[in-house]
C-alpha cells in the first residue's frame, strides 16, 4: 500500500441518478443483457489447483496494480451541444462519472475529428509517482468489451486487445504525437496494460513488479485465460494471485460500543437509558454477504489502541462501512483499509475462495518453479495448433487444386 489511490470525485462529475440509470440501460443494451448491475468481470483467488490450470490452458499475466478499477464508456453526446462524444468512468458501485476533455479519434482519419462511440473498455485508474516527486494519472486498459457498437465479448483476449490497440490506442497516440501541447489538457493519459505469456512469471517478479511498485504500487498478479470470452461477474478463468500475506477479504464492519449506565448527572439531564461509550474502543464485528441485503456475522477484527486512534483520525464514518482485512500469523483479522469504492462486502462464495487461497498458499517461488512446465505445455499446444493448421491448409489446397482429380485417378 502506501500509494495514493485516485479520487474519482476529483476527476469526474458524478451523474445524477436519472442520468446514471439512462447510461446503465445504454450499456446493458450494448452488452445484450437485461441486468443493470456493474457489467465488469471479477477474478477468483489463486489456489494451488490453479497451477494445473496454467498448464492446461493459455493464460496471459499482468501485474495487479494498486489502483482503482473502472470501466470506461464512450457514449454519444448531443451533436448540437458541441460535445458529440462524452466519456464516463464506471466504478464498482456502478456510479457514472463524466470525464471532460477526452478524445479518441478513429483510425485512418488525418483530421482527428471523427471519434469512437458505443464503446466499452475495462481498466484501472492509477496515480504514478516519479523520483522527482511529480505525478501523473493514467488509465490502464486491460480489456475491450465493445468497439463502435460491435461486441467483442466472445472473441479471444488477444483479439480483443489487438482491436483496442489498433483501432483506439494507435490513433489516440498519433493525435498526441502530432499535437504534444494538448497533453497538458488531458485529465489522464490512456495506455494499454503490459501483459506477458503466463510462463513469463520470473520476469514479472524480477523486472516488472519492482519497477511498478515504486511508481504506483502493486499487490500481486492477474492471470487471464486467452481463449475464453469476457464474462460479466465472477470469472473462474481470471485468477488473482497475491502474496500469501496479502490475501484479503472485504467485510461489512459494524461497531458495538460498551453501554454506560446513566449516573445522577446524566439523569438530571434527562438521560435515563444506558448509552454508548464512544470514548471506549468498540467491538469490530465483521459481516459477509449471503444474499441481497442478507449479511451474517463472520467474526471480529482485532484492533490495537494505536490502530483505533488511526481509524478515528480518518474522520470518516466507520460504522456499517466496507473494510478490507488480512489474516495475521495468529489467524486474527486485521485492518488494511476502508473500501469507499464498494457498496457491498464480499459474498460468502468469494470469502470461501479467499480462505482457500490463504490455507492453500501459493508463493512466488512456487510460481517461478512451475514456469518451465507451463512454458513446455504452452509450446506443445502451439505446435499442435500449427500442425493442425498446416494439415487443414494442405487438404484445402488438394481439394481446390487437382487434388480431387488425382484422388479419383488413383
Amino acid at each position: 500500500m502506501g500509494h495514493p489511490v485516485p479520487d474519482l470525485d476529483a476527476i469526474g462529475i458524478k451523474a445524477q441518478p436519472q442520468l446514471a440509470d439512462q447510461f446503465r440501460r445504454e450499456v446493458a443494451q450494448l452488452l445484450g443483457r437485461n441486468n443493470l448491475s456493474f457489467p465488469g468481470s471479477q477474478p477468483v483467488s489463486f489456489a494451488s489447483r490453479h497451477l494445473l490450470e496454467l498448464q492446461k490452458e493459455d493464460y496471459y499475466v499482468c501485474e495487479k496494480t494498486d489502483g482503482l478499477r473502472c470501466l470506461m464508456y464512450f457514449a454519444r453526446g448531443d451533436p448540437e451541444s458541441g460535445t458529440p462524444e462524452i466519456h464516463y468512468l464506471i466504478d464498482r458501485k456502478n456510479d457514472y462519472r463524466y470525464v471532460p476533455s477526452l478524445h479518441f479519434p478513429l483510425p485512418d482519419d488525418d483530421t482527428f475529428q471523427q471519434f469512437h462511440v458505443d464503446t466499452l473498455v475495462d481498466g484501472e485508474l492509477v496515480k504514478d509517482t516519479y523520483d522527482d516527486g511529480s505525478t501523473q494519472l493514467k488509465y490502464l486498459v486491460f480489456d475491450c468489451m465493445v468497439l463502435d457498437g460491435q461486441s467483442l465479448m466472445h472473441r479471444t483476449l488477444d483479439k480483443r486487445l489487438a482491436y483496442f490497440k489498433e483501432k483506439v490506442l494507435k490513433p489516440y497516440n498519433a493525435l498526441y504525437k502530432r499535437y504534444p501541447d494538448e497533453k497538458q489538457h488531458r485529465v489522464f493519459a490512456v495506455e494499454d496494460k503490459s501483459t506477458q505469456f503466463s510462463y513469463g512469471i520470473e520476469m514479472m517478479f524480477r523486472e516488472i513488479i519492482p519497477k511498478v511498485k515504486k511508481i504506483h504500487g502493486n499487490d500481486g498478479l492477474i492471470f487471464t485465460c486467452r481463449s475464453t470470452p469476457y464474462k460479466i461477474g465472477t470469472d473462474e478463468h481470471i485468477l488473482k494471485w497475491k502474496p500469501p500475506a496479502e490475501n484479503t477479504i472485504d467485510f461489512r464492519m459494524r461497531l458495538e460500543f460498551l453501554l454506560l449506565e446513566p449516573d445522577s448527572e446524566d439523569e438530571s439531564e434527562g438521560v435515563l437509558e444506558p448509552f454508548p461509550d464512544y470514548d471506549s474502543m468498540p467491538i469490530f464485528h465483521l459481516f459477509v454477504l449471503y444474499n441481497s441485503g442478507d449479511y451474517r456475522l463472520f467474526g471480529e477484527m482485532h484492533v490495537t489502541q494505536p490502530e483505533w486512534e488511526g481509524l478515528k483520525a480518518l474522520q470518516k464514518p466507520l460504522d456499517d462501512t466496507i473494510v478490507e482485512c488480512y489474516q495475521d500469523a495468529q489467524g486474527q483479522w486485521r485492518y488494511l483499509r476502508l473500501r469507499d469504492d464498494k457498496n457491498d462486502a464480499n459474498h460468502i462464495s468469494t470469502v470461501e475462495k479467499v480462505l482457500e487461497s490463504i490455507q492453500d498458499r501459493v508463493t512466488d517461488e512456487d510460481l517461478i518453479r512451475m514456469a518451465p512446465v507451463i512454458k513446455t505445455a504452452w509450446k506443445k499446444r502451439q505446435a499442435q495448433a500449427t500442425e493442425e493448421e498446416e494439415r487443414r491448409r494442405r487438404n484445402y489446397q488438394n481439394i481446390n487444386g487437382n487434388g480431387v482429380k488425382r484422388k479419383y485417378e488413383e
